[in-house]
């Protein structure tokens, strides 16, 4: 709550009526971030689009910061691409289209300003103000709000993925090209969404896919612009050699030239100025519902929206009878008259206390700072604990987190930040995010799909070790993996193996001569691959060990204490029980993890591939730095290499040390 005060302090806390996201499960508005495939992300209801007031917080005044500090971060391509992707900068121009006979304008944001003599109409969002401003005008207002209605019903991402384009003309009101003075028709569609750019776009149908087939469906003028290589069929979308056609002063421009040409027409004649902009939203931050910190704002009649004073900070949430959200989707708090009702910290009148509370991802965004002093009761936390801790040196999540936790405490750090309550700008100096472990049957695991794993099942049956095994071996870190309970049985018999090992036991401080590159081997892949999380390879590694033990029926101290250690982090339970019961001191836990010695994990005896003709014929054991003729006398030790030199008539030998013996004989 007393973060919640400094942005609304600061005018980045603000109520806003807008289109929102609205769960009518939920009964409360959702970010985003927070929809799924046009479904609400907690209970998987379809979201409607309703015009609500909401808080609001204003991440998009930290859009820019955002995208750029993610360069001096160690993250992951697809999370950084996810996150640039999600905000959606792009450089452009704000255009005013004049409202024919109107002193109003239809603003237009567009990324390619060197296209508007090719828009020959316009669409605007069916939330646009101008429908309601001018309904007495519109001549078929009747068919407009009917379409408007329909539109209400689908999601921002149905709106966006629908293949079939759908609209209605605004009769009676036209728009006029600032660049040609020509005359364009108004058109509302569902395409168009009233929270990106400005609600309203320039429709050019020559050169944009969306806009073709808005024209071809509906019988509207479509117009070239553009030519270059390849560009018989419209929508032509332009290469590098691409110039105008048929736009006035732009004729001849290539595109880039052009696109300046036009913002400076623009902003030489007033209607137009160059323009950053973003696909990134600010972020709807109340919610209709009980749960989750109330909103620390009293509302008076006199003074409007009062910050409660830190003072009385907490505001607790009352026990209430009911937790569900009235039908008209007012949180239930607002039926609690006691709580409610209060007077105004400013002016000592009668008010009321805000009833919308704080969604989930506001604890979210920063208890990890909390962590770091969770007792003080003067500040955040003490800034010497923060400057030590902080940045997290390694943070790992999934994936579906990357445009709601990541992104939000990322923000909210770098508030923290500015008013000097935290050291650093970026909370995280690495991240890393795992893959989903899918249902046996390959979806994501639900409980209303019936494929659910319980892990506690799971670690009852075939024990915790098994089930750690288990998840760190069944594929790529990052990738998705499906649950196979045939795949985990084969896990458990690599633990049973292992338990196995101490029959073998036998004294020696030294590794034995036929392990001692294997185990300086696995001890340098397993000691790169967990630090790199490429558990899977690093316990296929402690496998082929594990079986080459088992193949010599021994094992010494040295051998098996290096074993143990290796595997710790994976089966932590079983490792350290055979160290205690092996008498082994103290914990492997306290233990220096093994060295490898580099020299030792070469193979002194190495299998040479003998070609004939180029083609791979027989391999010979050699040593390592085996000369020319050492090679070719192993390969005449043995009865198939005899049979190349007697049998045929050589003509060349290509000997590469190291590498290859290639024996060229006459066809």
């Amino acid at each position: 709550q007393w973060i919640f005060l400094k942005f609304f302090e600061k005018g980045l806390a603000y109520k806003s009526k807008m289109p929102i996201n609205w769960c009518p499960s939920c009964k409360a508005g959702l970010a985003n971030e927070e929809v799924i495939q046009g479904e609400c992300e907690r209970c998987g209801t379809e979201v409607e689009q309703q015009v609500r007031k909401q808080w609001m917080l204003k991440i998009t005044a930290y859009a820019d910061r955002l995208i750029d500090d993610l360069k001096n971060l160690d993250f992951p391509e697809r999370v950084i691409a996810q996150q640039v992707n999600w905000i959606g900068r792009s450089h452009g121009a704000n255009l005013n289209f004049k409202v024919d006979g109107k002193e109003d304008y239809l603003k237009v944001y567009t990324t390619r300003p060197d296209t508007v003599f090719g828009s020959t109409y316009m669409v605007i969002a069916p939330e646009h103000e101008l429908v309601d401003k001018y309904a007495d005008e519109i001549l078929n207002i009747d068919e407009v709000k009917e379409y408007m209605i329909k539109a209400s019903h689908k999601s921002e991402f149905e709106r966006t993925q629908l293949d079939e384009k759908t609209g209605v003309e605004l009769k009676g009101l036209q728009a006029i090209n600032p660049y040609s003075g020509e005359k364009m028709p108004i058109w509302i569609s569902d395409y168009v969404l009233a929270t990106y750019g400005t609600g309203a776009i320039m429709a050019v149908p020559g050169h944009d896919n969306r806009d073709y087939e808005f024209a071809k469906e509906f019988g509207l003028p479509i117009v070239r612009v553009i030519e270059g290589k390849n560009n018989e069929e419209l929508p032509y979308i332009e290469t590098d050699e691409a110039t105008l056609v048929n736009s006035d002063f732009l004729n001849g421009m290539s595109v880039e030239k052009a696109m300046k040409a036009a913002i400076e027409y623009a902003e030489k004649n007033s209607f137009g100025e160059f323009k950053t902009n973003y696909k990134l939203r600010d972020w709807v931050f109340s919610r209709q519902r009980y749960w989750g910190e109330p909103i620390p704002i009293i509302i008076c009649d006199e003074c409007g929206y009062v910050p409660v004073p830190e003072k009385d900070l907490p505001v607790e949430l009352p026990n209430v009878e009911n937790y569900e959200t009235s039908d008209d989707g007012s949180s239930p708090l607002s039926t609690i008259t006691d709580w409610v009702n209060t007077t105004c910290p400013n002016c000592g009148n009668f008010a009321k206390r805000e009833t919308d509370t704080m969604p989930q991802w506001a604890g979210s965004s920063w208890y990890f700072l909390r962590y770091i002093d969770p007792d003080n009761d003067k500040v955040l936390a003490n800034m010497d604990k923060l400057k030590d801790w902080m940045m997290v040196d390694w943070y790992n999540g999934g994936m579906e987190h990357t445009t709601l936790h990541l992104l939000y405490s990322r923000f909210w750090n770098k508030f923290l930040y500015d008013i000097g309550v935290v050291p650093t700008s970026e909370p995280y100096a690495k991240r890393t995010s795992h893959g989903m472990i899918l249902g046996p049957d390959g979806r994501k695991m639900s409980k209303s799909l019936g494929n659910v794993i319980n892990p506690n099942e799971i670690v009852d049956r075939y024990g915790a070790d098994t089930l750690r095994t288990y998840e760190m071996f069944m594929g790529d870190f990052e990738k998705e993996a499906v649950w196979s309970t045939e795949s985990l049985i084969g896990t458990r018999r690599f633990i049973e193996r292992v338990w196995n090992l101490q029959n073998y036991l036998v004294d020696g401080s030294e590794y034995s001569d036929d392990l001692e590159v294997l185990f300086h081997q696995s001890i340098k892949k397993v000691t790169e691959d967990y630090s790199t999380l490429k558990f899977n390879t690093a316990i296929a590694q402690l496998m082929t060990l594990q079986n080459e033990i088992n193949s010599k029926k021994k094992i010494n101290n040295k051998e098996f204490k290096t074993f143990l250690t290796l595997l710790n982090p994976v089966a932590p339970h079983i490792t350290e029980e055979l160290w205690e019961i092996s008498g082994f001191k103290g914990k492997i836990s306290d233990n220096e993890w093994p060295q490898f010695d580099e020299d030792k994990t070469i193979e002194d005896i190495i299998e040479y591939p003998i070609q004939v003709n180029g083609k791979l014929r027989m391999t010979v054991e050699v040593p390592r730095d085996a000369d020319h003729k050492q090679v070719k006398d192993a390969v005449i030790a043995s009865e198939n290499g005899a049979k190349i030199f007697n049998e045929n008539q050589v003509v060349k030998e290509i000997f590469i040390p190291g590498r290859i013996y290639n024996i060229v004989v006459k066809k």
